[in-house]
């Protein structure tokens, strides 16, 4: 086996292995190498002389994940951007160059510092680790995801850590397991080898089964509602038309109200069924608390300036006829400003605003707006088909349903923790997403985005209602419970009984959101000055 793994320790083979093993490890693949993806690598990196190498291998399992993990990008490139296929594969090789650059850097830097300290094989091993953790935890990337997310996604007890750590700080762990998986390679022959898995085993085994204590210890909901979630499956053609004003509004807002209709009658066939007597305690209950409708779903504007024209007064009498709060996600426009905005809206049974709107405050780059251009206003020339939104206020509205708090985010808003922990500090019950992935296939992204959004249930425990245009759309609970979810590329609708706290208690992870971070770098710099001290001592 020596004599294999010295033919093979070179810059294409391990960097390759590293770099399938992390890109298959992640939604929607099973997280069957997270706990070793990086091992390979590393096992090139350490016995390297020149930084060219580390770099070139670095680069090139950064290349290979992405390439693996985000090839949906090719088809955003042609859906989104209108490349042909060529192009567009030209444009995702591009973007797996640059994506995914912390692992070269992770390499470099450690590299620097091996060979300016002269650290010993240990010491070596654990700034390793926690460069590697450090730095993926901070690193910016255009689709902030991480190794915690996978375990959530295939029903890992550990999972429900995260109400203590947060799914990044779930990251940090599968990445720290890299290191004893790197001793057991290192060590297979010998007993301590041995003992280094069995004790990794058990590691997990206890964290799976924390996780499951963890579960059992959740208060009992105390309230319930009902959504009613709607799905319309527009198609591009028809999203872009409606947005740049060309059409397909009368035929784009009747699907949505025809759905919605049906979903309201079928919900009250089913509570009439189920009520015995007029004074059955079902009939108490409403058949829907709310209809909910995903991104820039409404056709047209919304707002007190767009109340009277045409759209809105169709919605506002459909709404009355039905006697149906609803949530909508529409188009409105920044009186700042004049911009677009990509707002979400609450409504009363009547039609009318319940309070004030939400506008999308994270805008997709390229897609919502173009960077720099407030520096550089003639970009915009060259890129004339790109969105020009206003950004909103951040995550300090909260849209309410009765006496029901509900905690607005839009699209991919979801994928930063920190703007769900705002919308729960200001004591949101329930988080409701409103998202439109028809611009990304049915391969990857929806499943990934799916789970990255649902996991916010999780880290804050309170229930996640998301609603898409063309899926997936779903409901997770506080447990981390996922309910019914809707077919890819079709018309839907499910009506979800959600049961919620009235006064849902802050979370570790909440309360002590910044403790990972803080603990990563303390480290970090901790065997850092540890290592410049033994140099300075001439220990090694």
């Amino acid at each position: 086996m020596n004599t294999f793994l010295k033919a093979k320790s070179n810059l294409l083979f391990l960097s390759i292995l590293s770099g399938v093993f992390i890109g298959t490890s992640y939604i929607p693949f099973p997280p069957w190498a997270s706990l070793f993806c990086f091992v390979p690598l590393w096992l090139f990196w350490w016995n390297q002389t020149d930084l060219k190498s580390i770099l070139m291998s670095g680069w090139l399992t950064s290349f290979v994940l992405t390439i693996i993990g985000f090839n949906w990008m090719t088809y955003l490139f042609h859906e989104f951007a209108n490349m042909p296929w060529p192009v567009a594969f030209v444009a995702m090789l591009a973007f797996a160059a640059i994506a995914h650059f912390y692992v070269p850097l992770i390499g470099a830097l450690w590299f620097l510092g091996k060979k300016r300290f002269h650290w010993s094989d240990r010491h070596s091993l654990i700034l390793l680790v926690l460069l590697t953790c450090t730095i993926e935890y901070f690193y910016w990337t255009l689709f902030k995801w991480n190794f915690g997310y996978t375990w959530f996604a295939y029903h890992f007890p550990i999972y429900h850590l995260a109400e203590w750590i947060g799914f990044s700080g779930l990251s940090a762990l599968t990445l720290a397991a890299n290191g004893l998986f790197f001793l057991i390679w290192r060590d297979r022959t010998s007993l301590k080898g041995k003992i280094y898995l069995a004790t990794t085993i058990g590691i997990f085994i206890a964290l799976n089964g924390l996780g499951l204590w963890v579960r059992s210890q959740l208060p009992a909901p105390d309230r319930l509602v009902r959504p009613l979630l709607v799905q319309a499956n527009i198609g591009n053609l028809a999203k872009k038309a409606v947005e740049l004003g060309h059409g397909f509004r009368d035929d784009v807002l009747q699907k949505y109200l025809a759905l919605t209709k049906s979903g309201v009658e079928k919900a009250r066939e089913n509570l009439d069924s189920k009520a015995v007597s007029e004074s059955a305690s079902s009939r108490s209950q409403r058949a829907v608390d709310f209809a909910m409708w995903p991104e820039t779903a409404f056709p047209a504007s919304m707002g007190e300036n767009f109340r009277f024209r045409r759209h809105p007064q169709l919605l506002r009498q459909f709404q009355y006829d039905l006697q149906l709060p609803m949530v909508i996600g529409a188009y409105s426009r920044d009186p700042k400003n004049d911009l677009a905005t990509n707002s979400l809206f609450s409504l009363n049974q009547d039609g009318e605003f319940e309070g004030p709107y939400y506008s999308k405050t994270i805008l997709l780059m390229f897609g919502e707006y173009i960077p720099l251009e407030s520096y550089y206003p003639k970009i915009r020339d060259w890129l004339p088909p790109t969105g020009h939104f206003s950004p909103g206020p951040g995550p300090n509205v909260l849209l309410k349903q009765g006496e029901l708090k509900l905690g607005p985010q839009i699209c991919y808003e979801s994928l930063f923790a920190n703007f769900s922990r705002k919308l729960a500090q200001q004591g949101a019950q329930v988080i409701v997403n409103v998202t439109n992935d028809s611009w990304y296939g049915t391969w990857q992204e929806p499943y990934q985005h799916m789970y990255m959004t649902l996991a916010r249930a999780v880290e804050f425990r309170r229930p996640v209602l998301r609603v898409t245009n063309t899926g997936f759309s779903t409901v997770a609970l506080a447990d981390g419970t996922i309910l019914e979810r809707s077919p890819l590329r079709q018309e839907w609708f499910g009506l979800y009984d959600v049961p919620y706290l009235e006064n849902p208690p802050e979370t570790f992870y909440q309360k002590w959101f910044w403790l990972v971070p803080s603990v990563l770098i303390f480290l970090l710099l901790f065997f850092l000055f540890r290592g410049w001290r033994e140099q300075r001592s001439g220990i090694h």
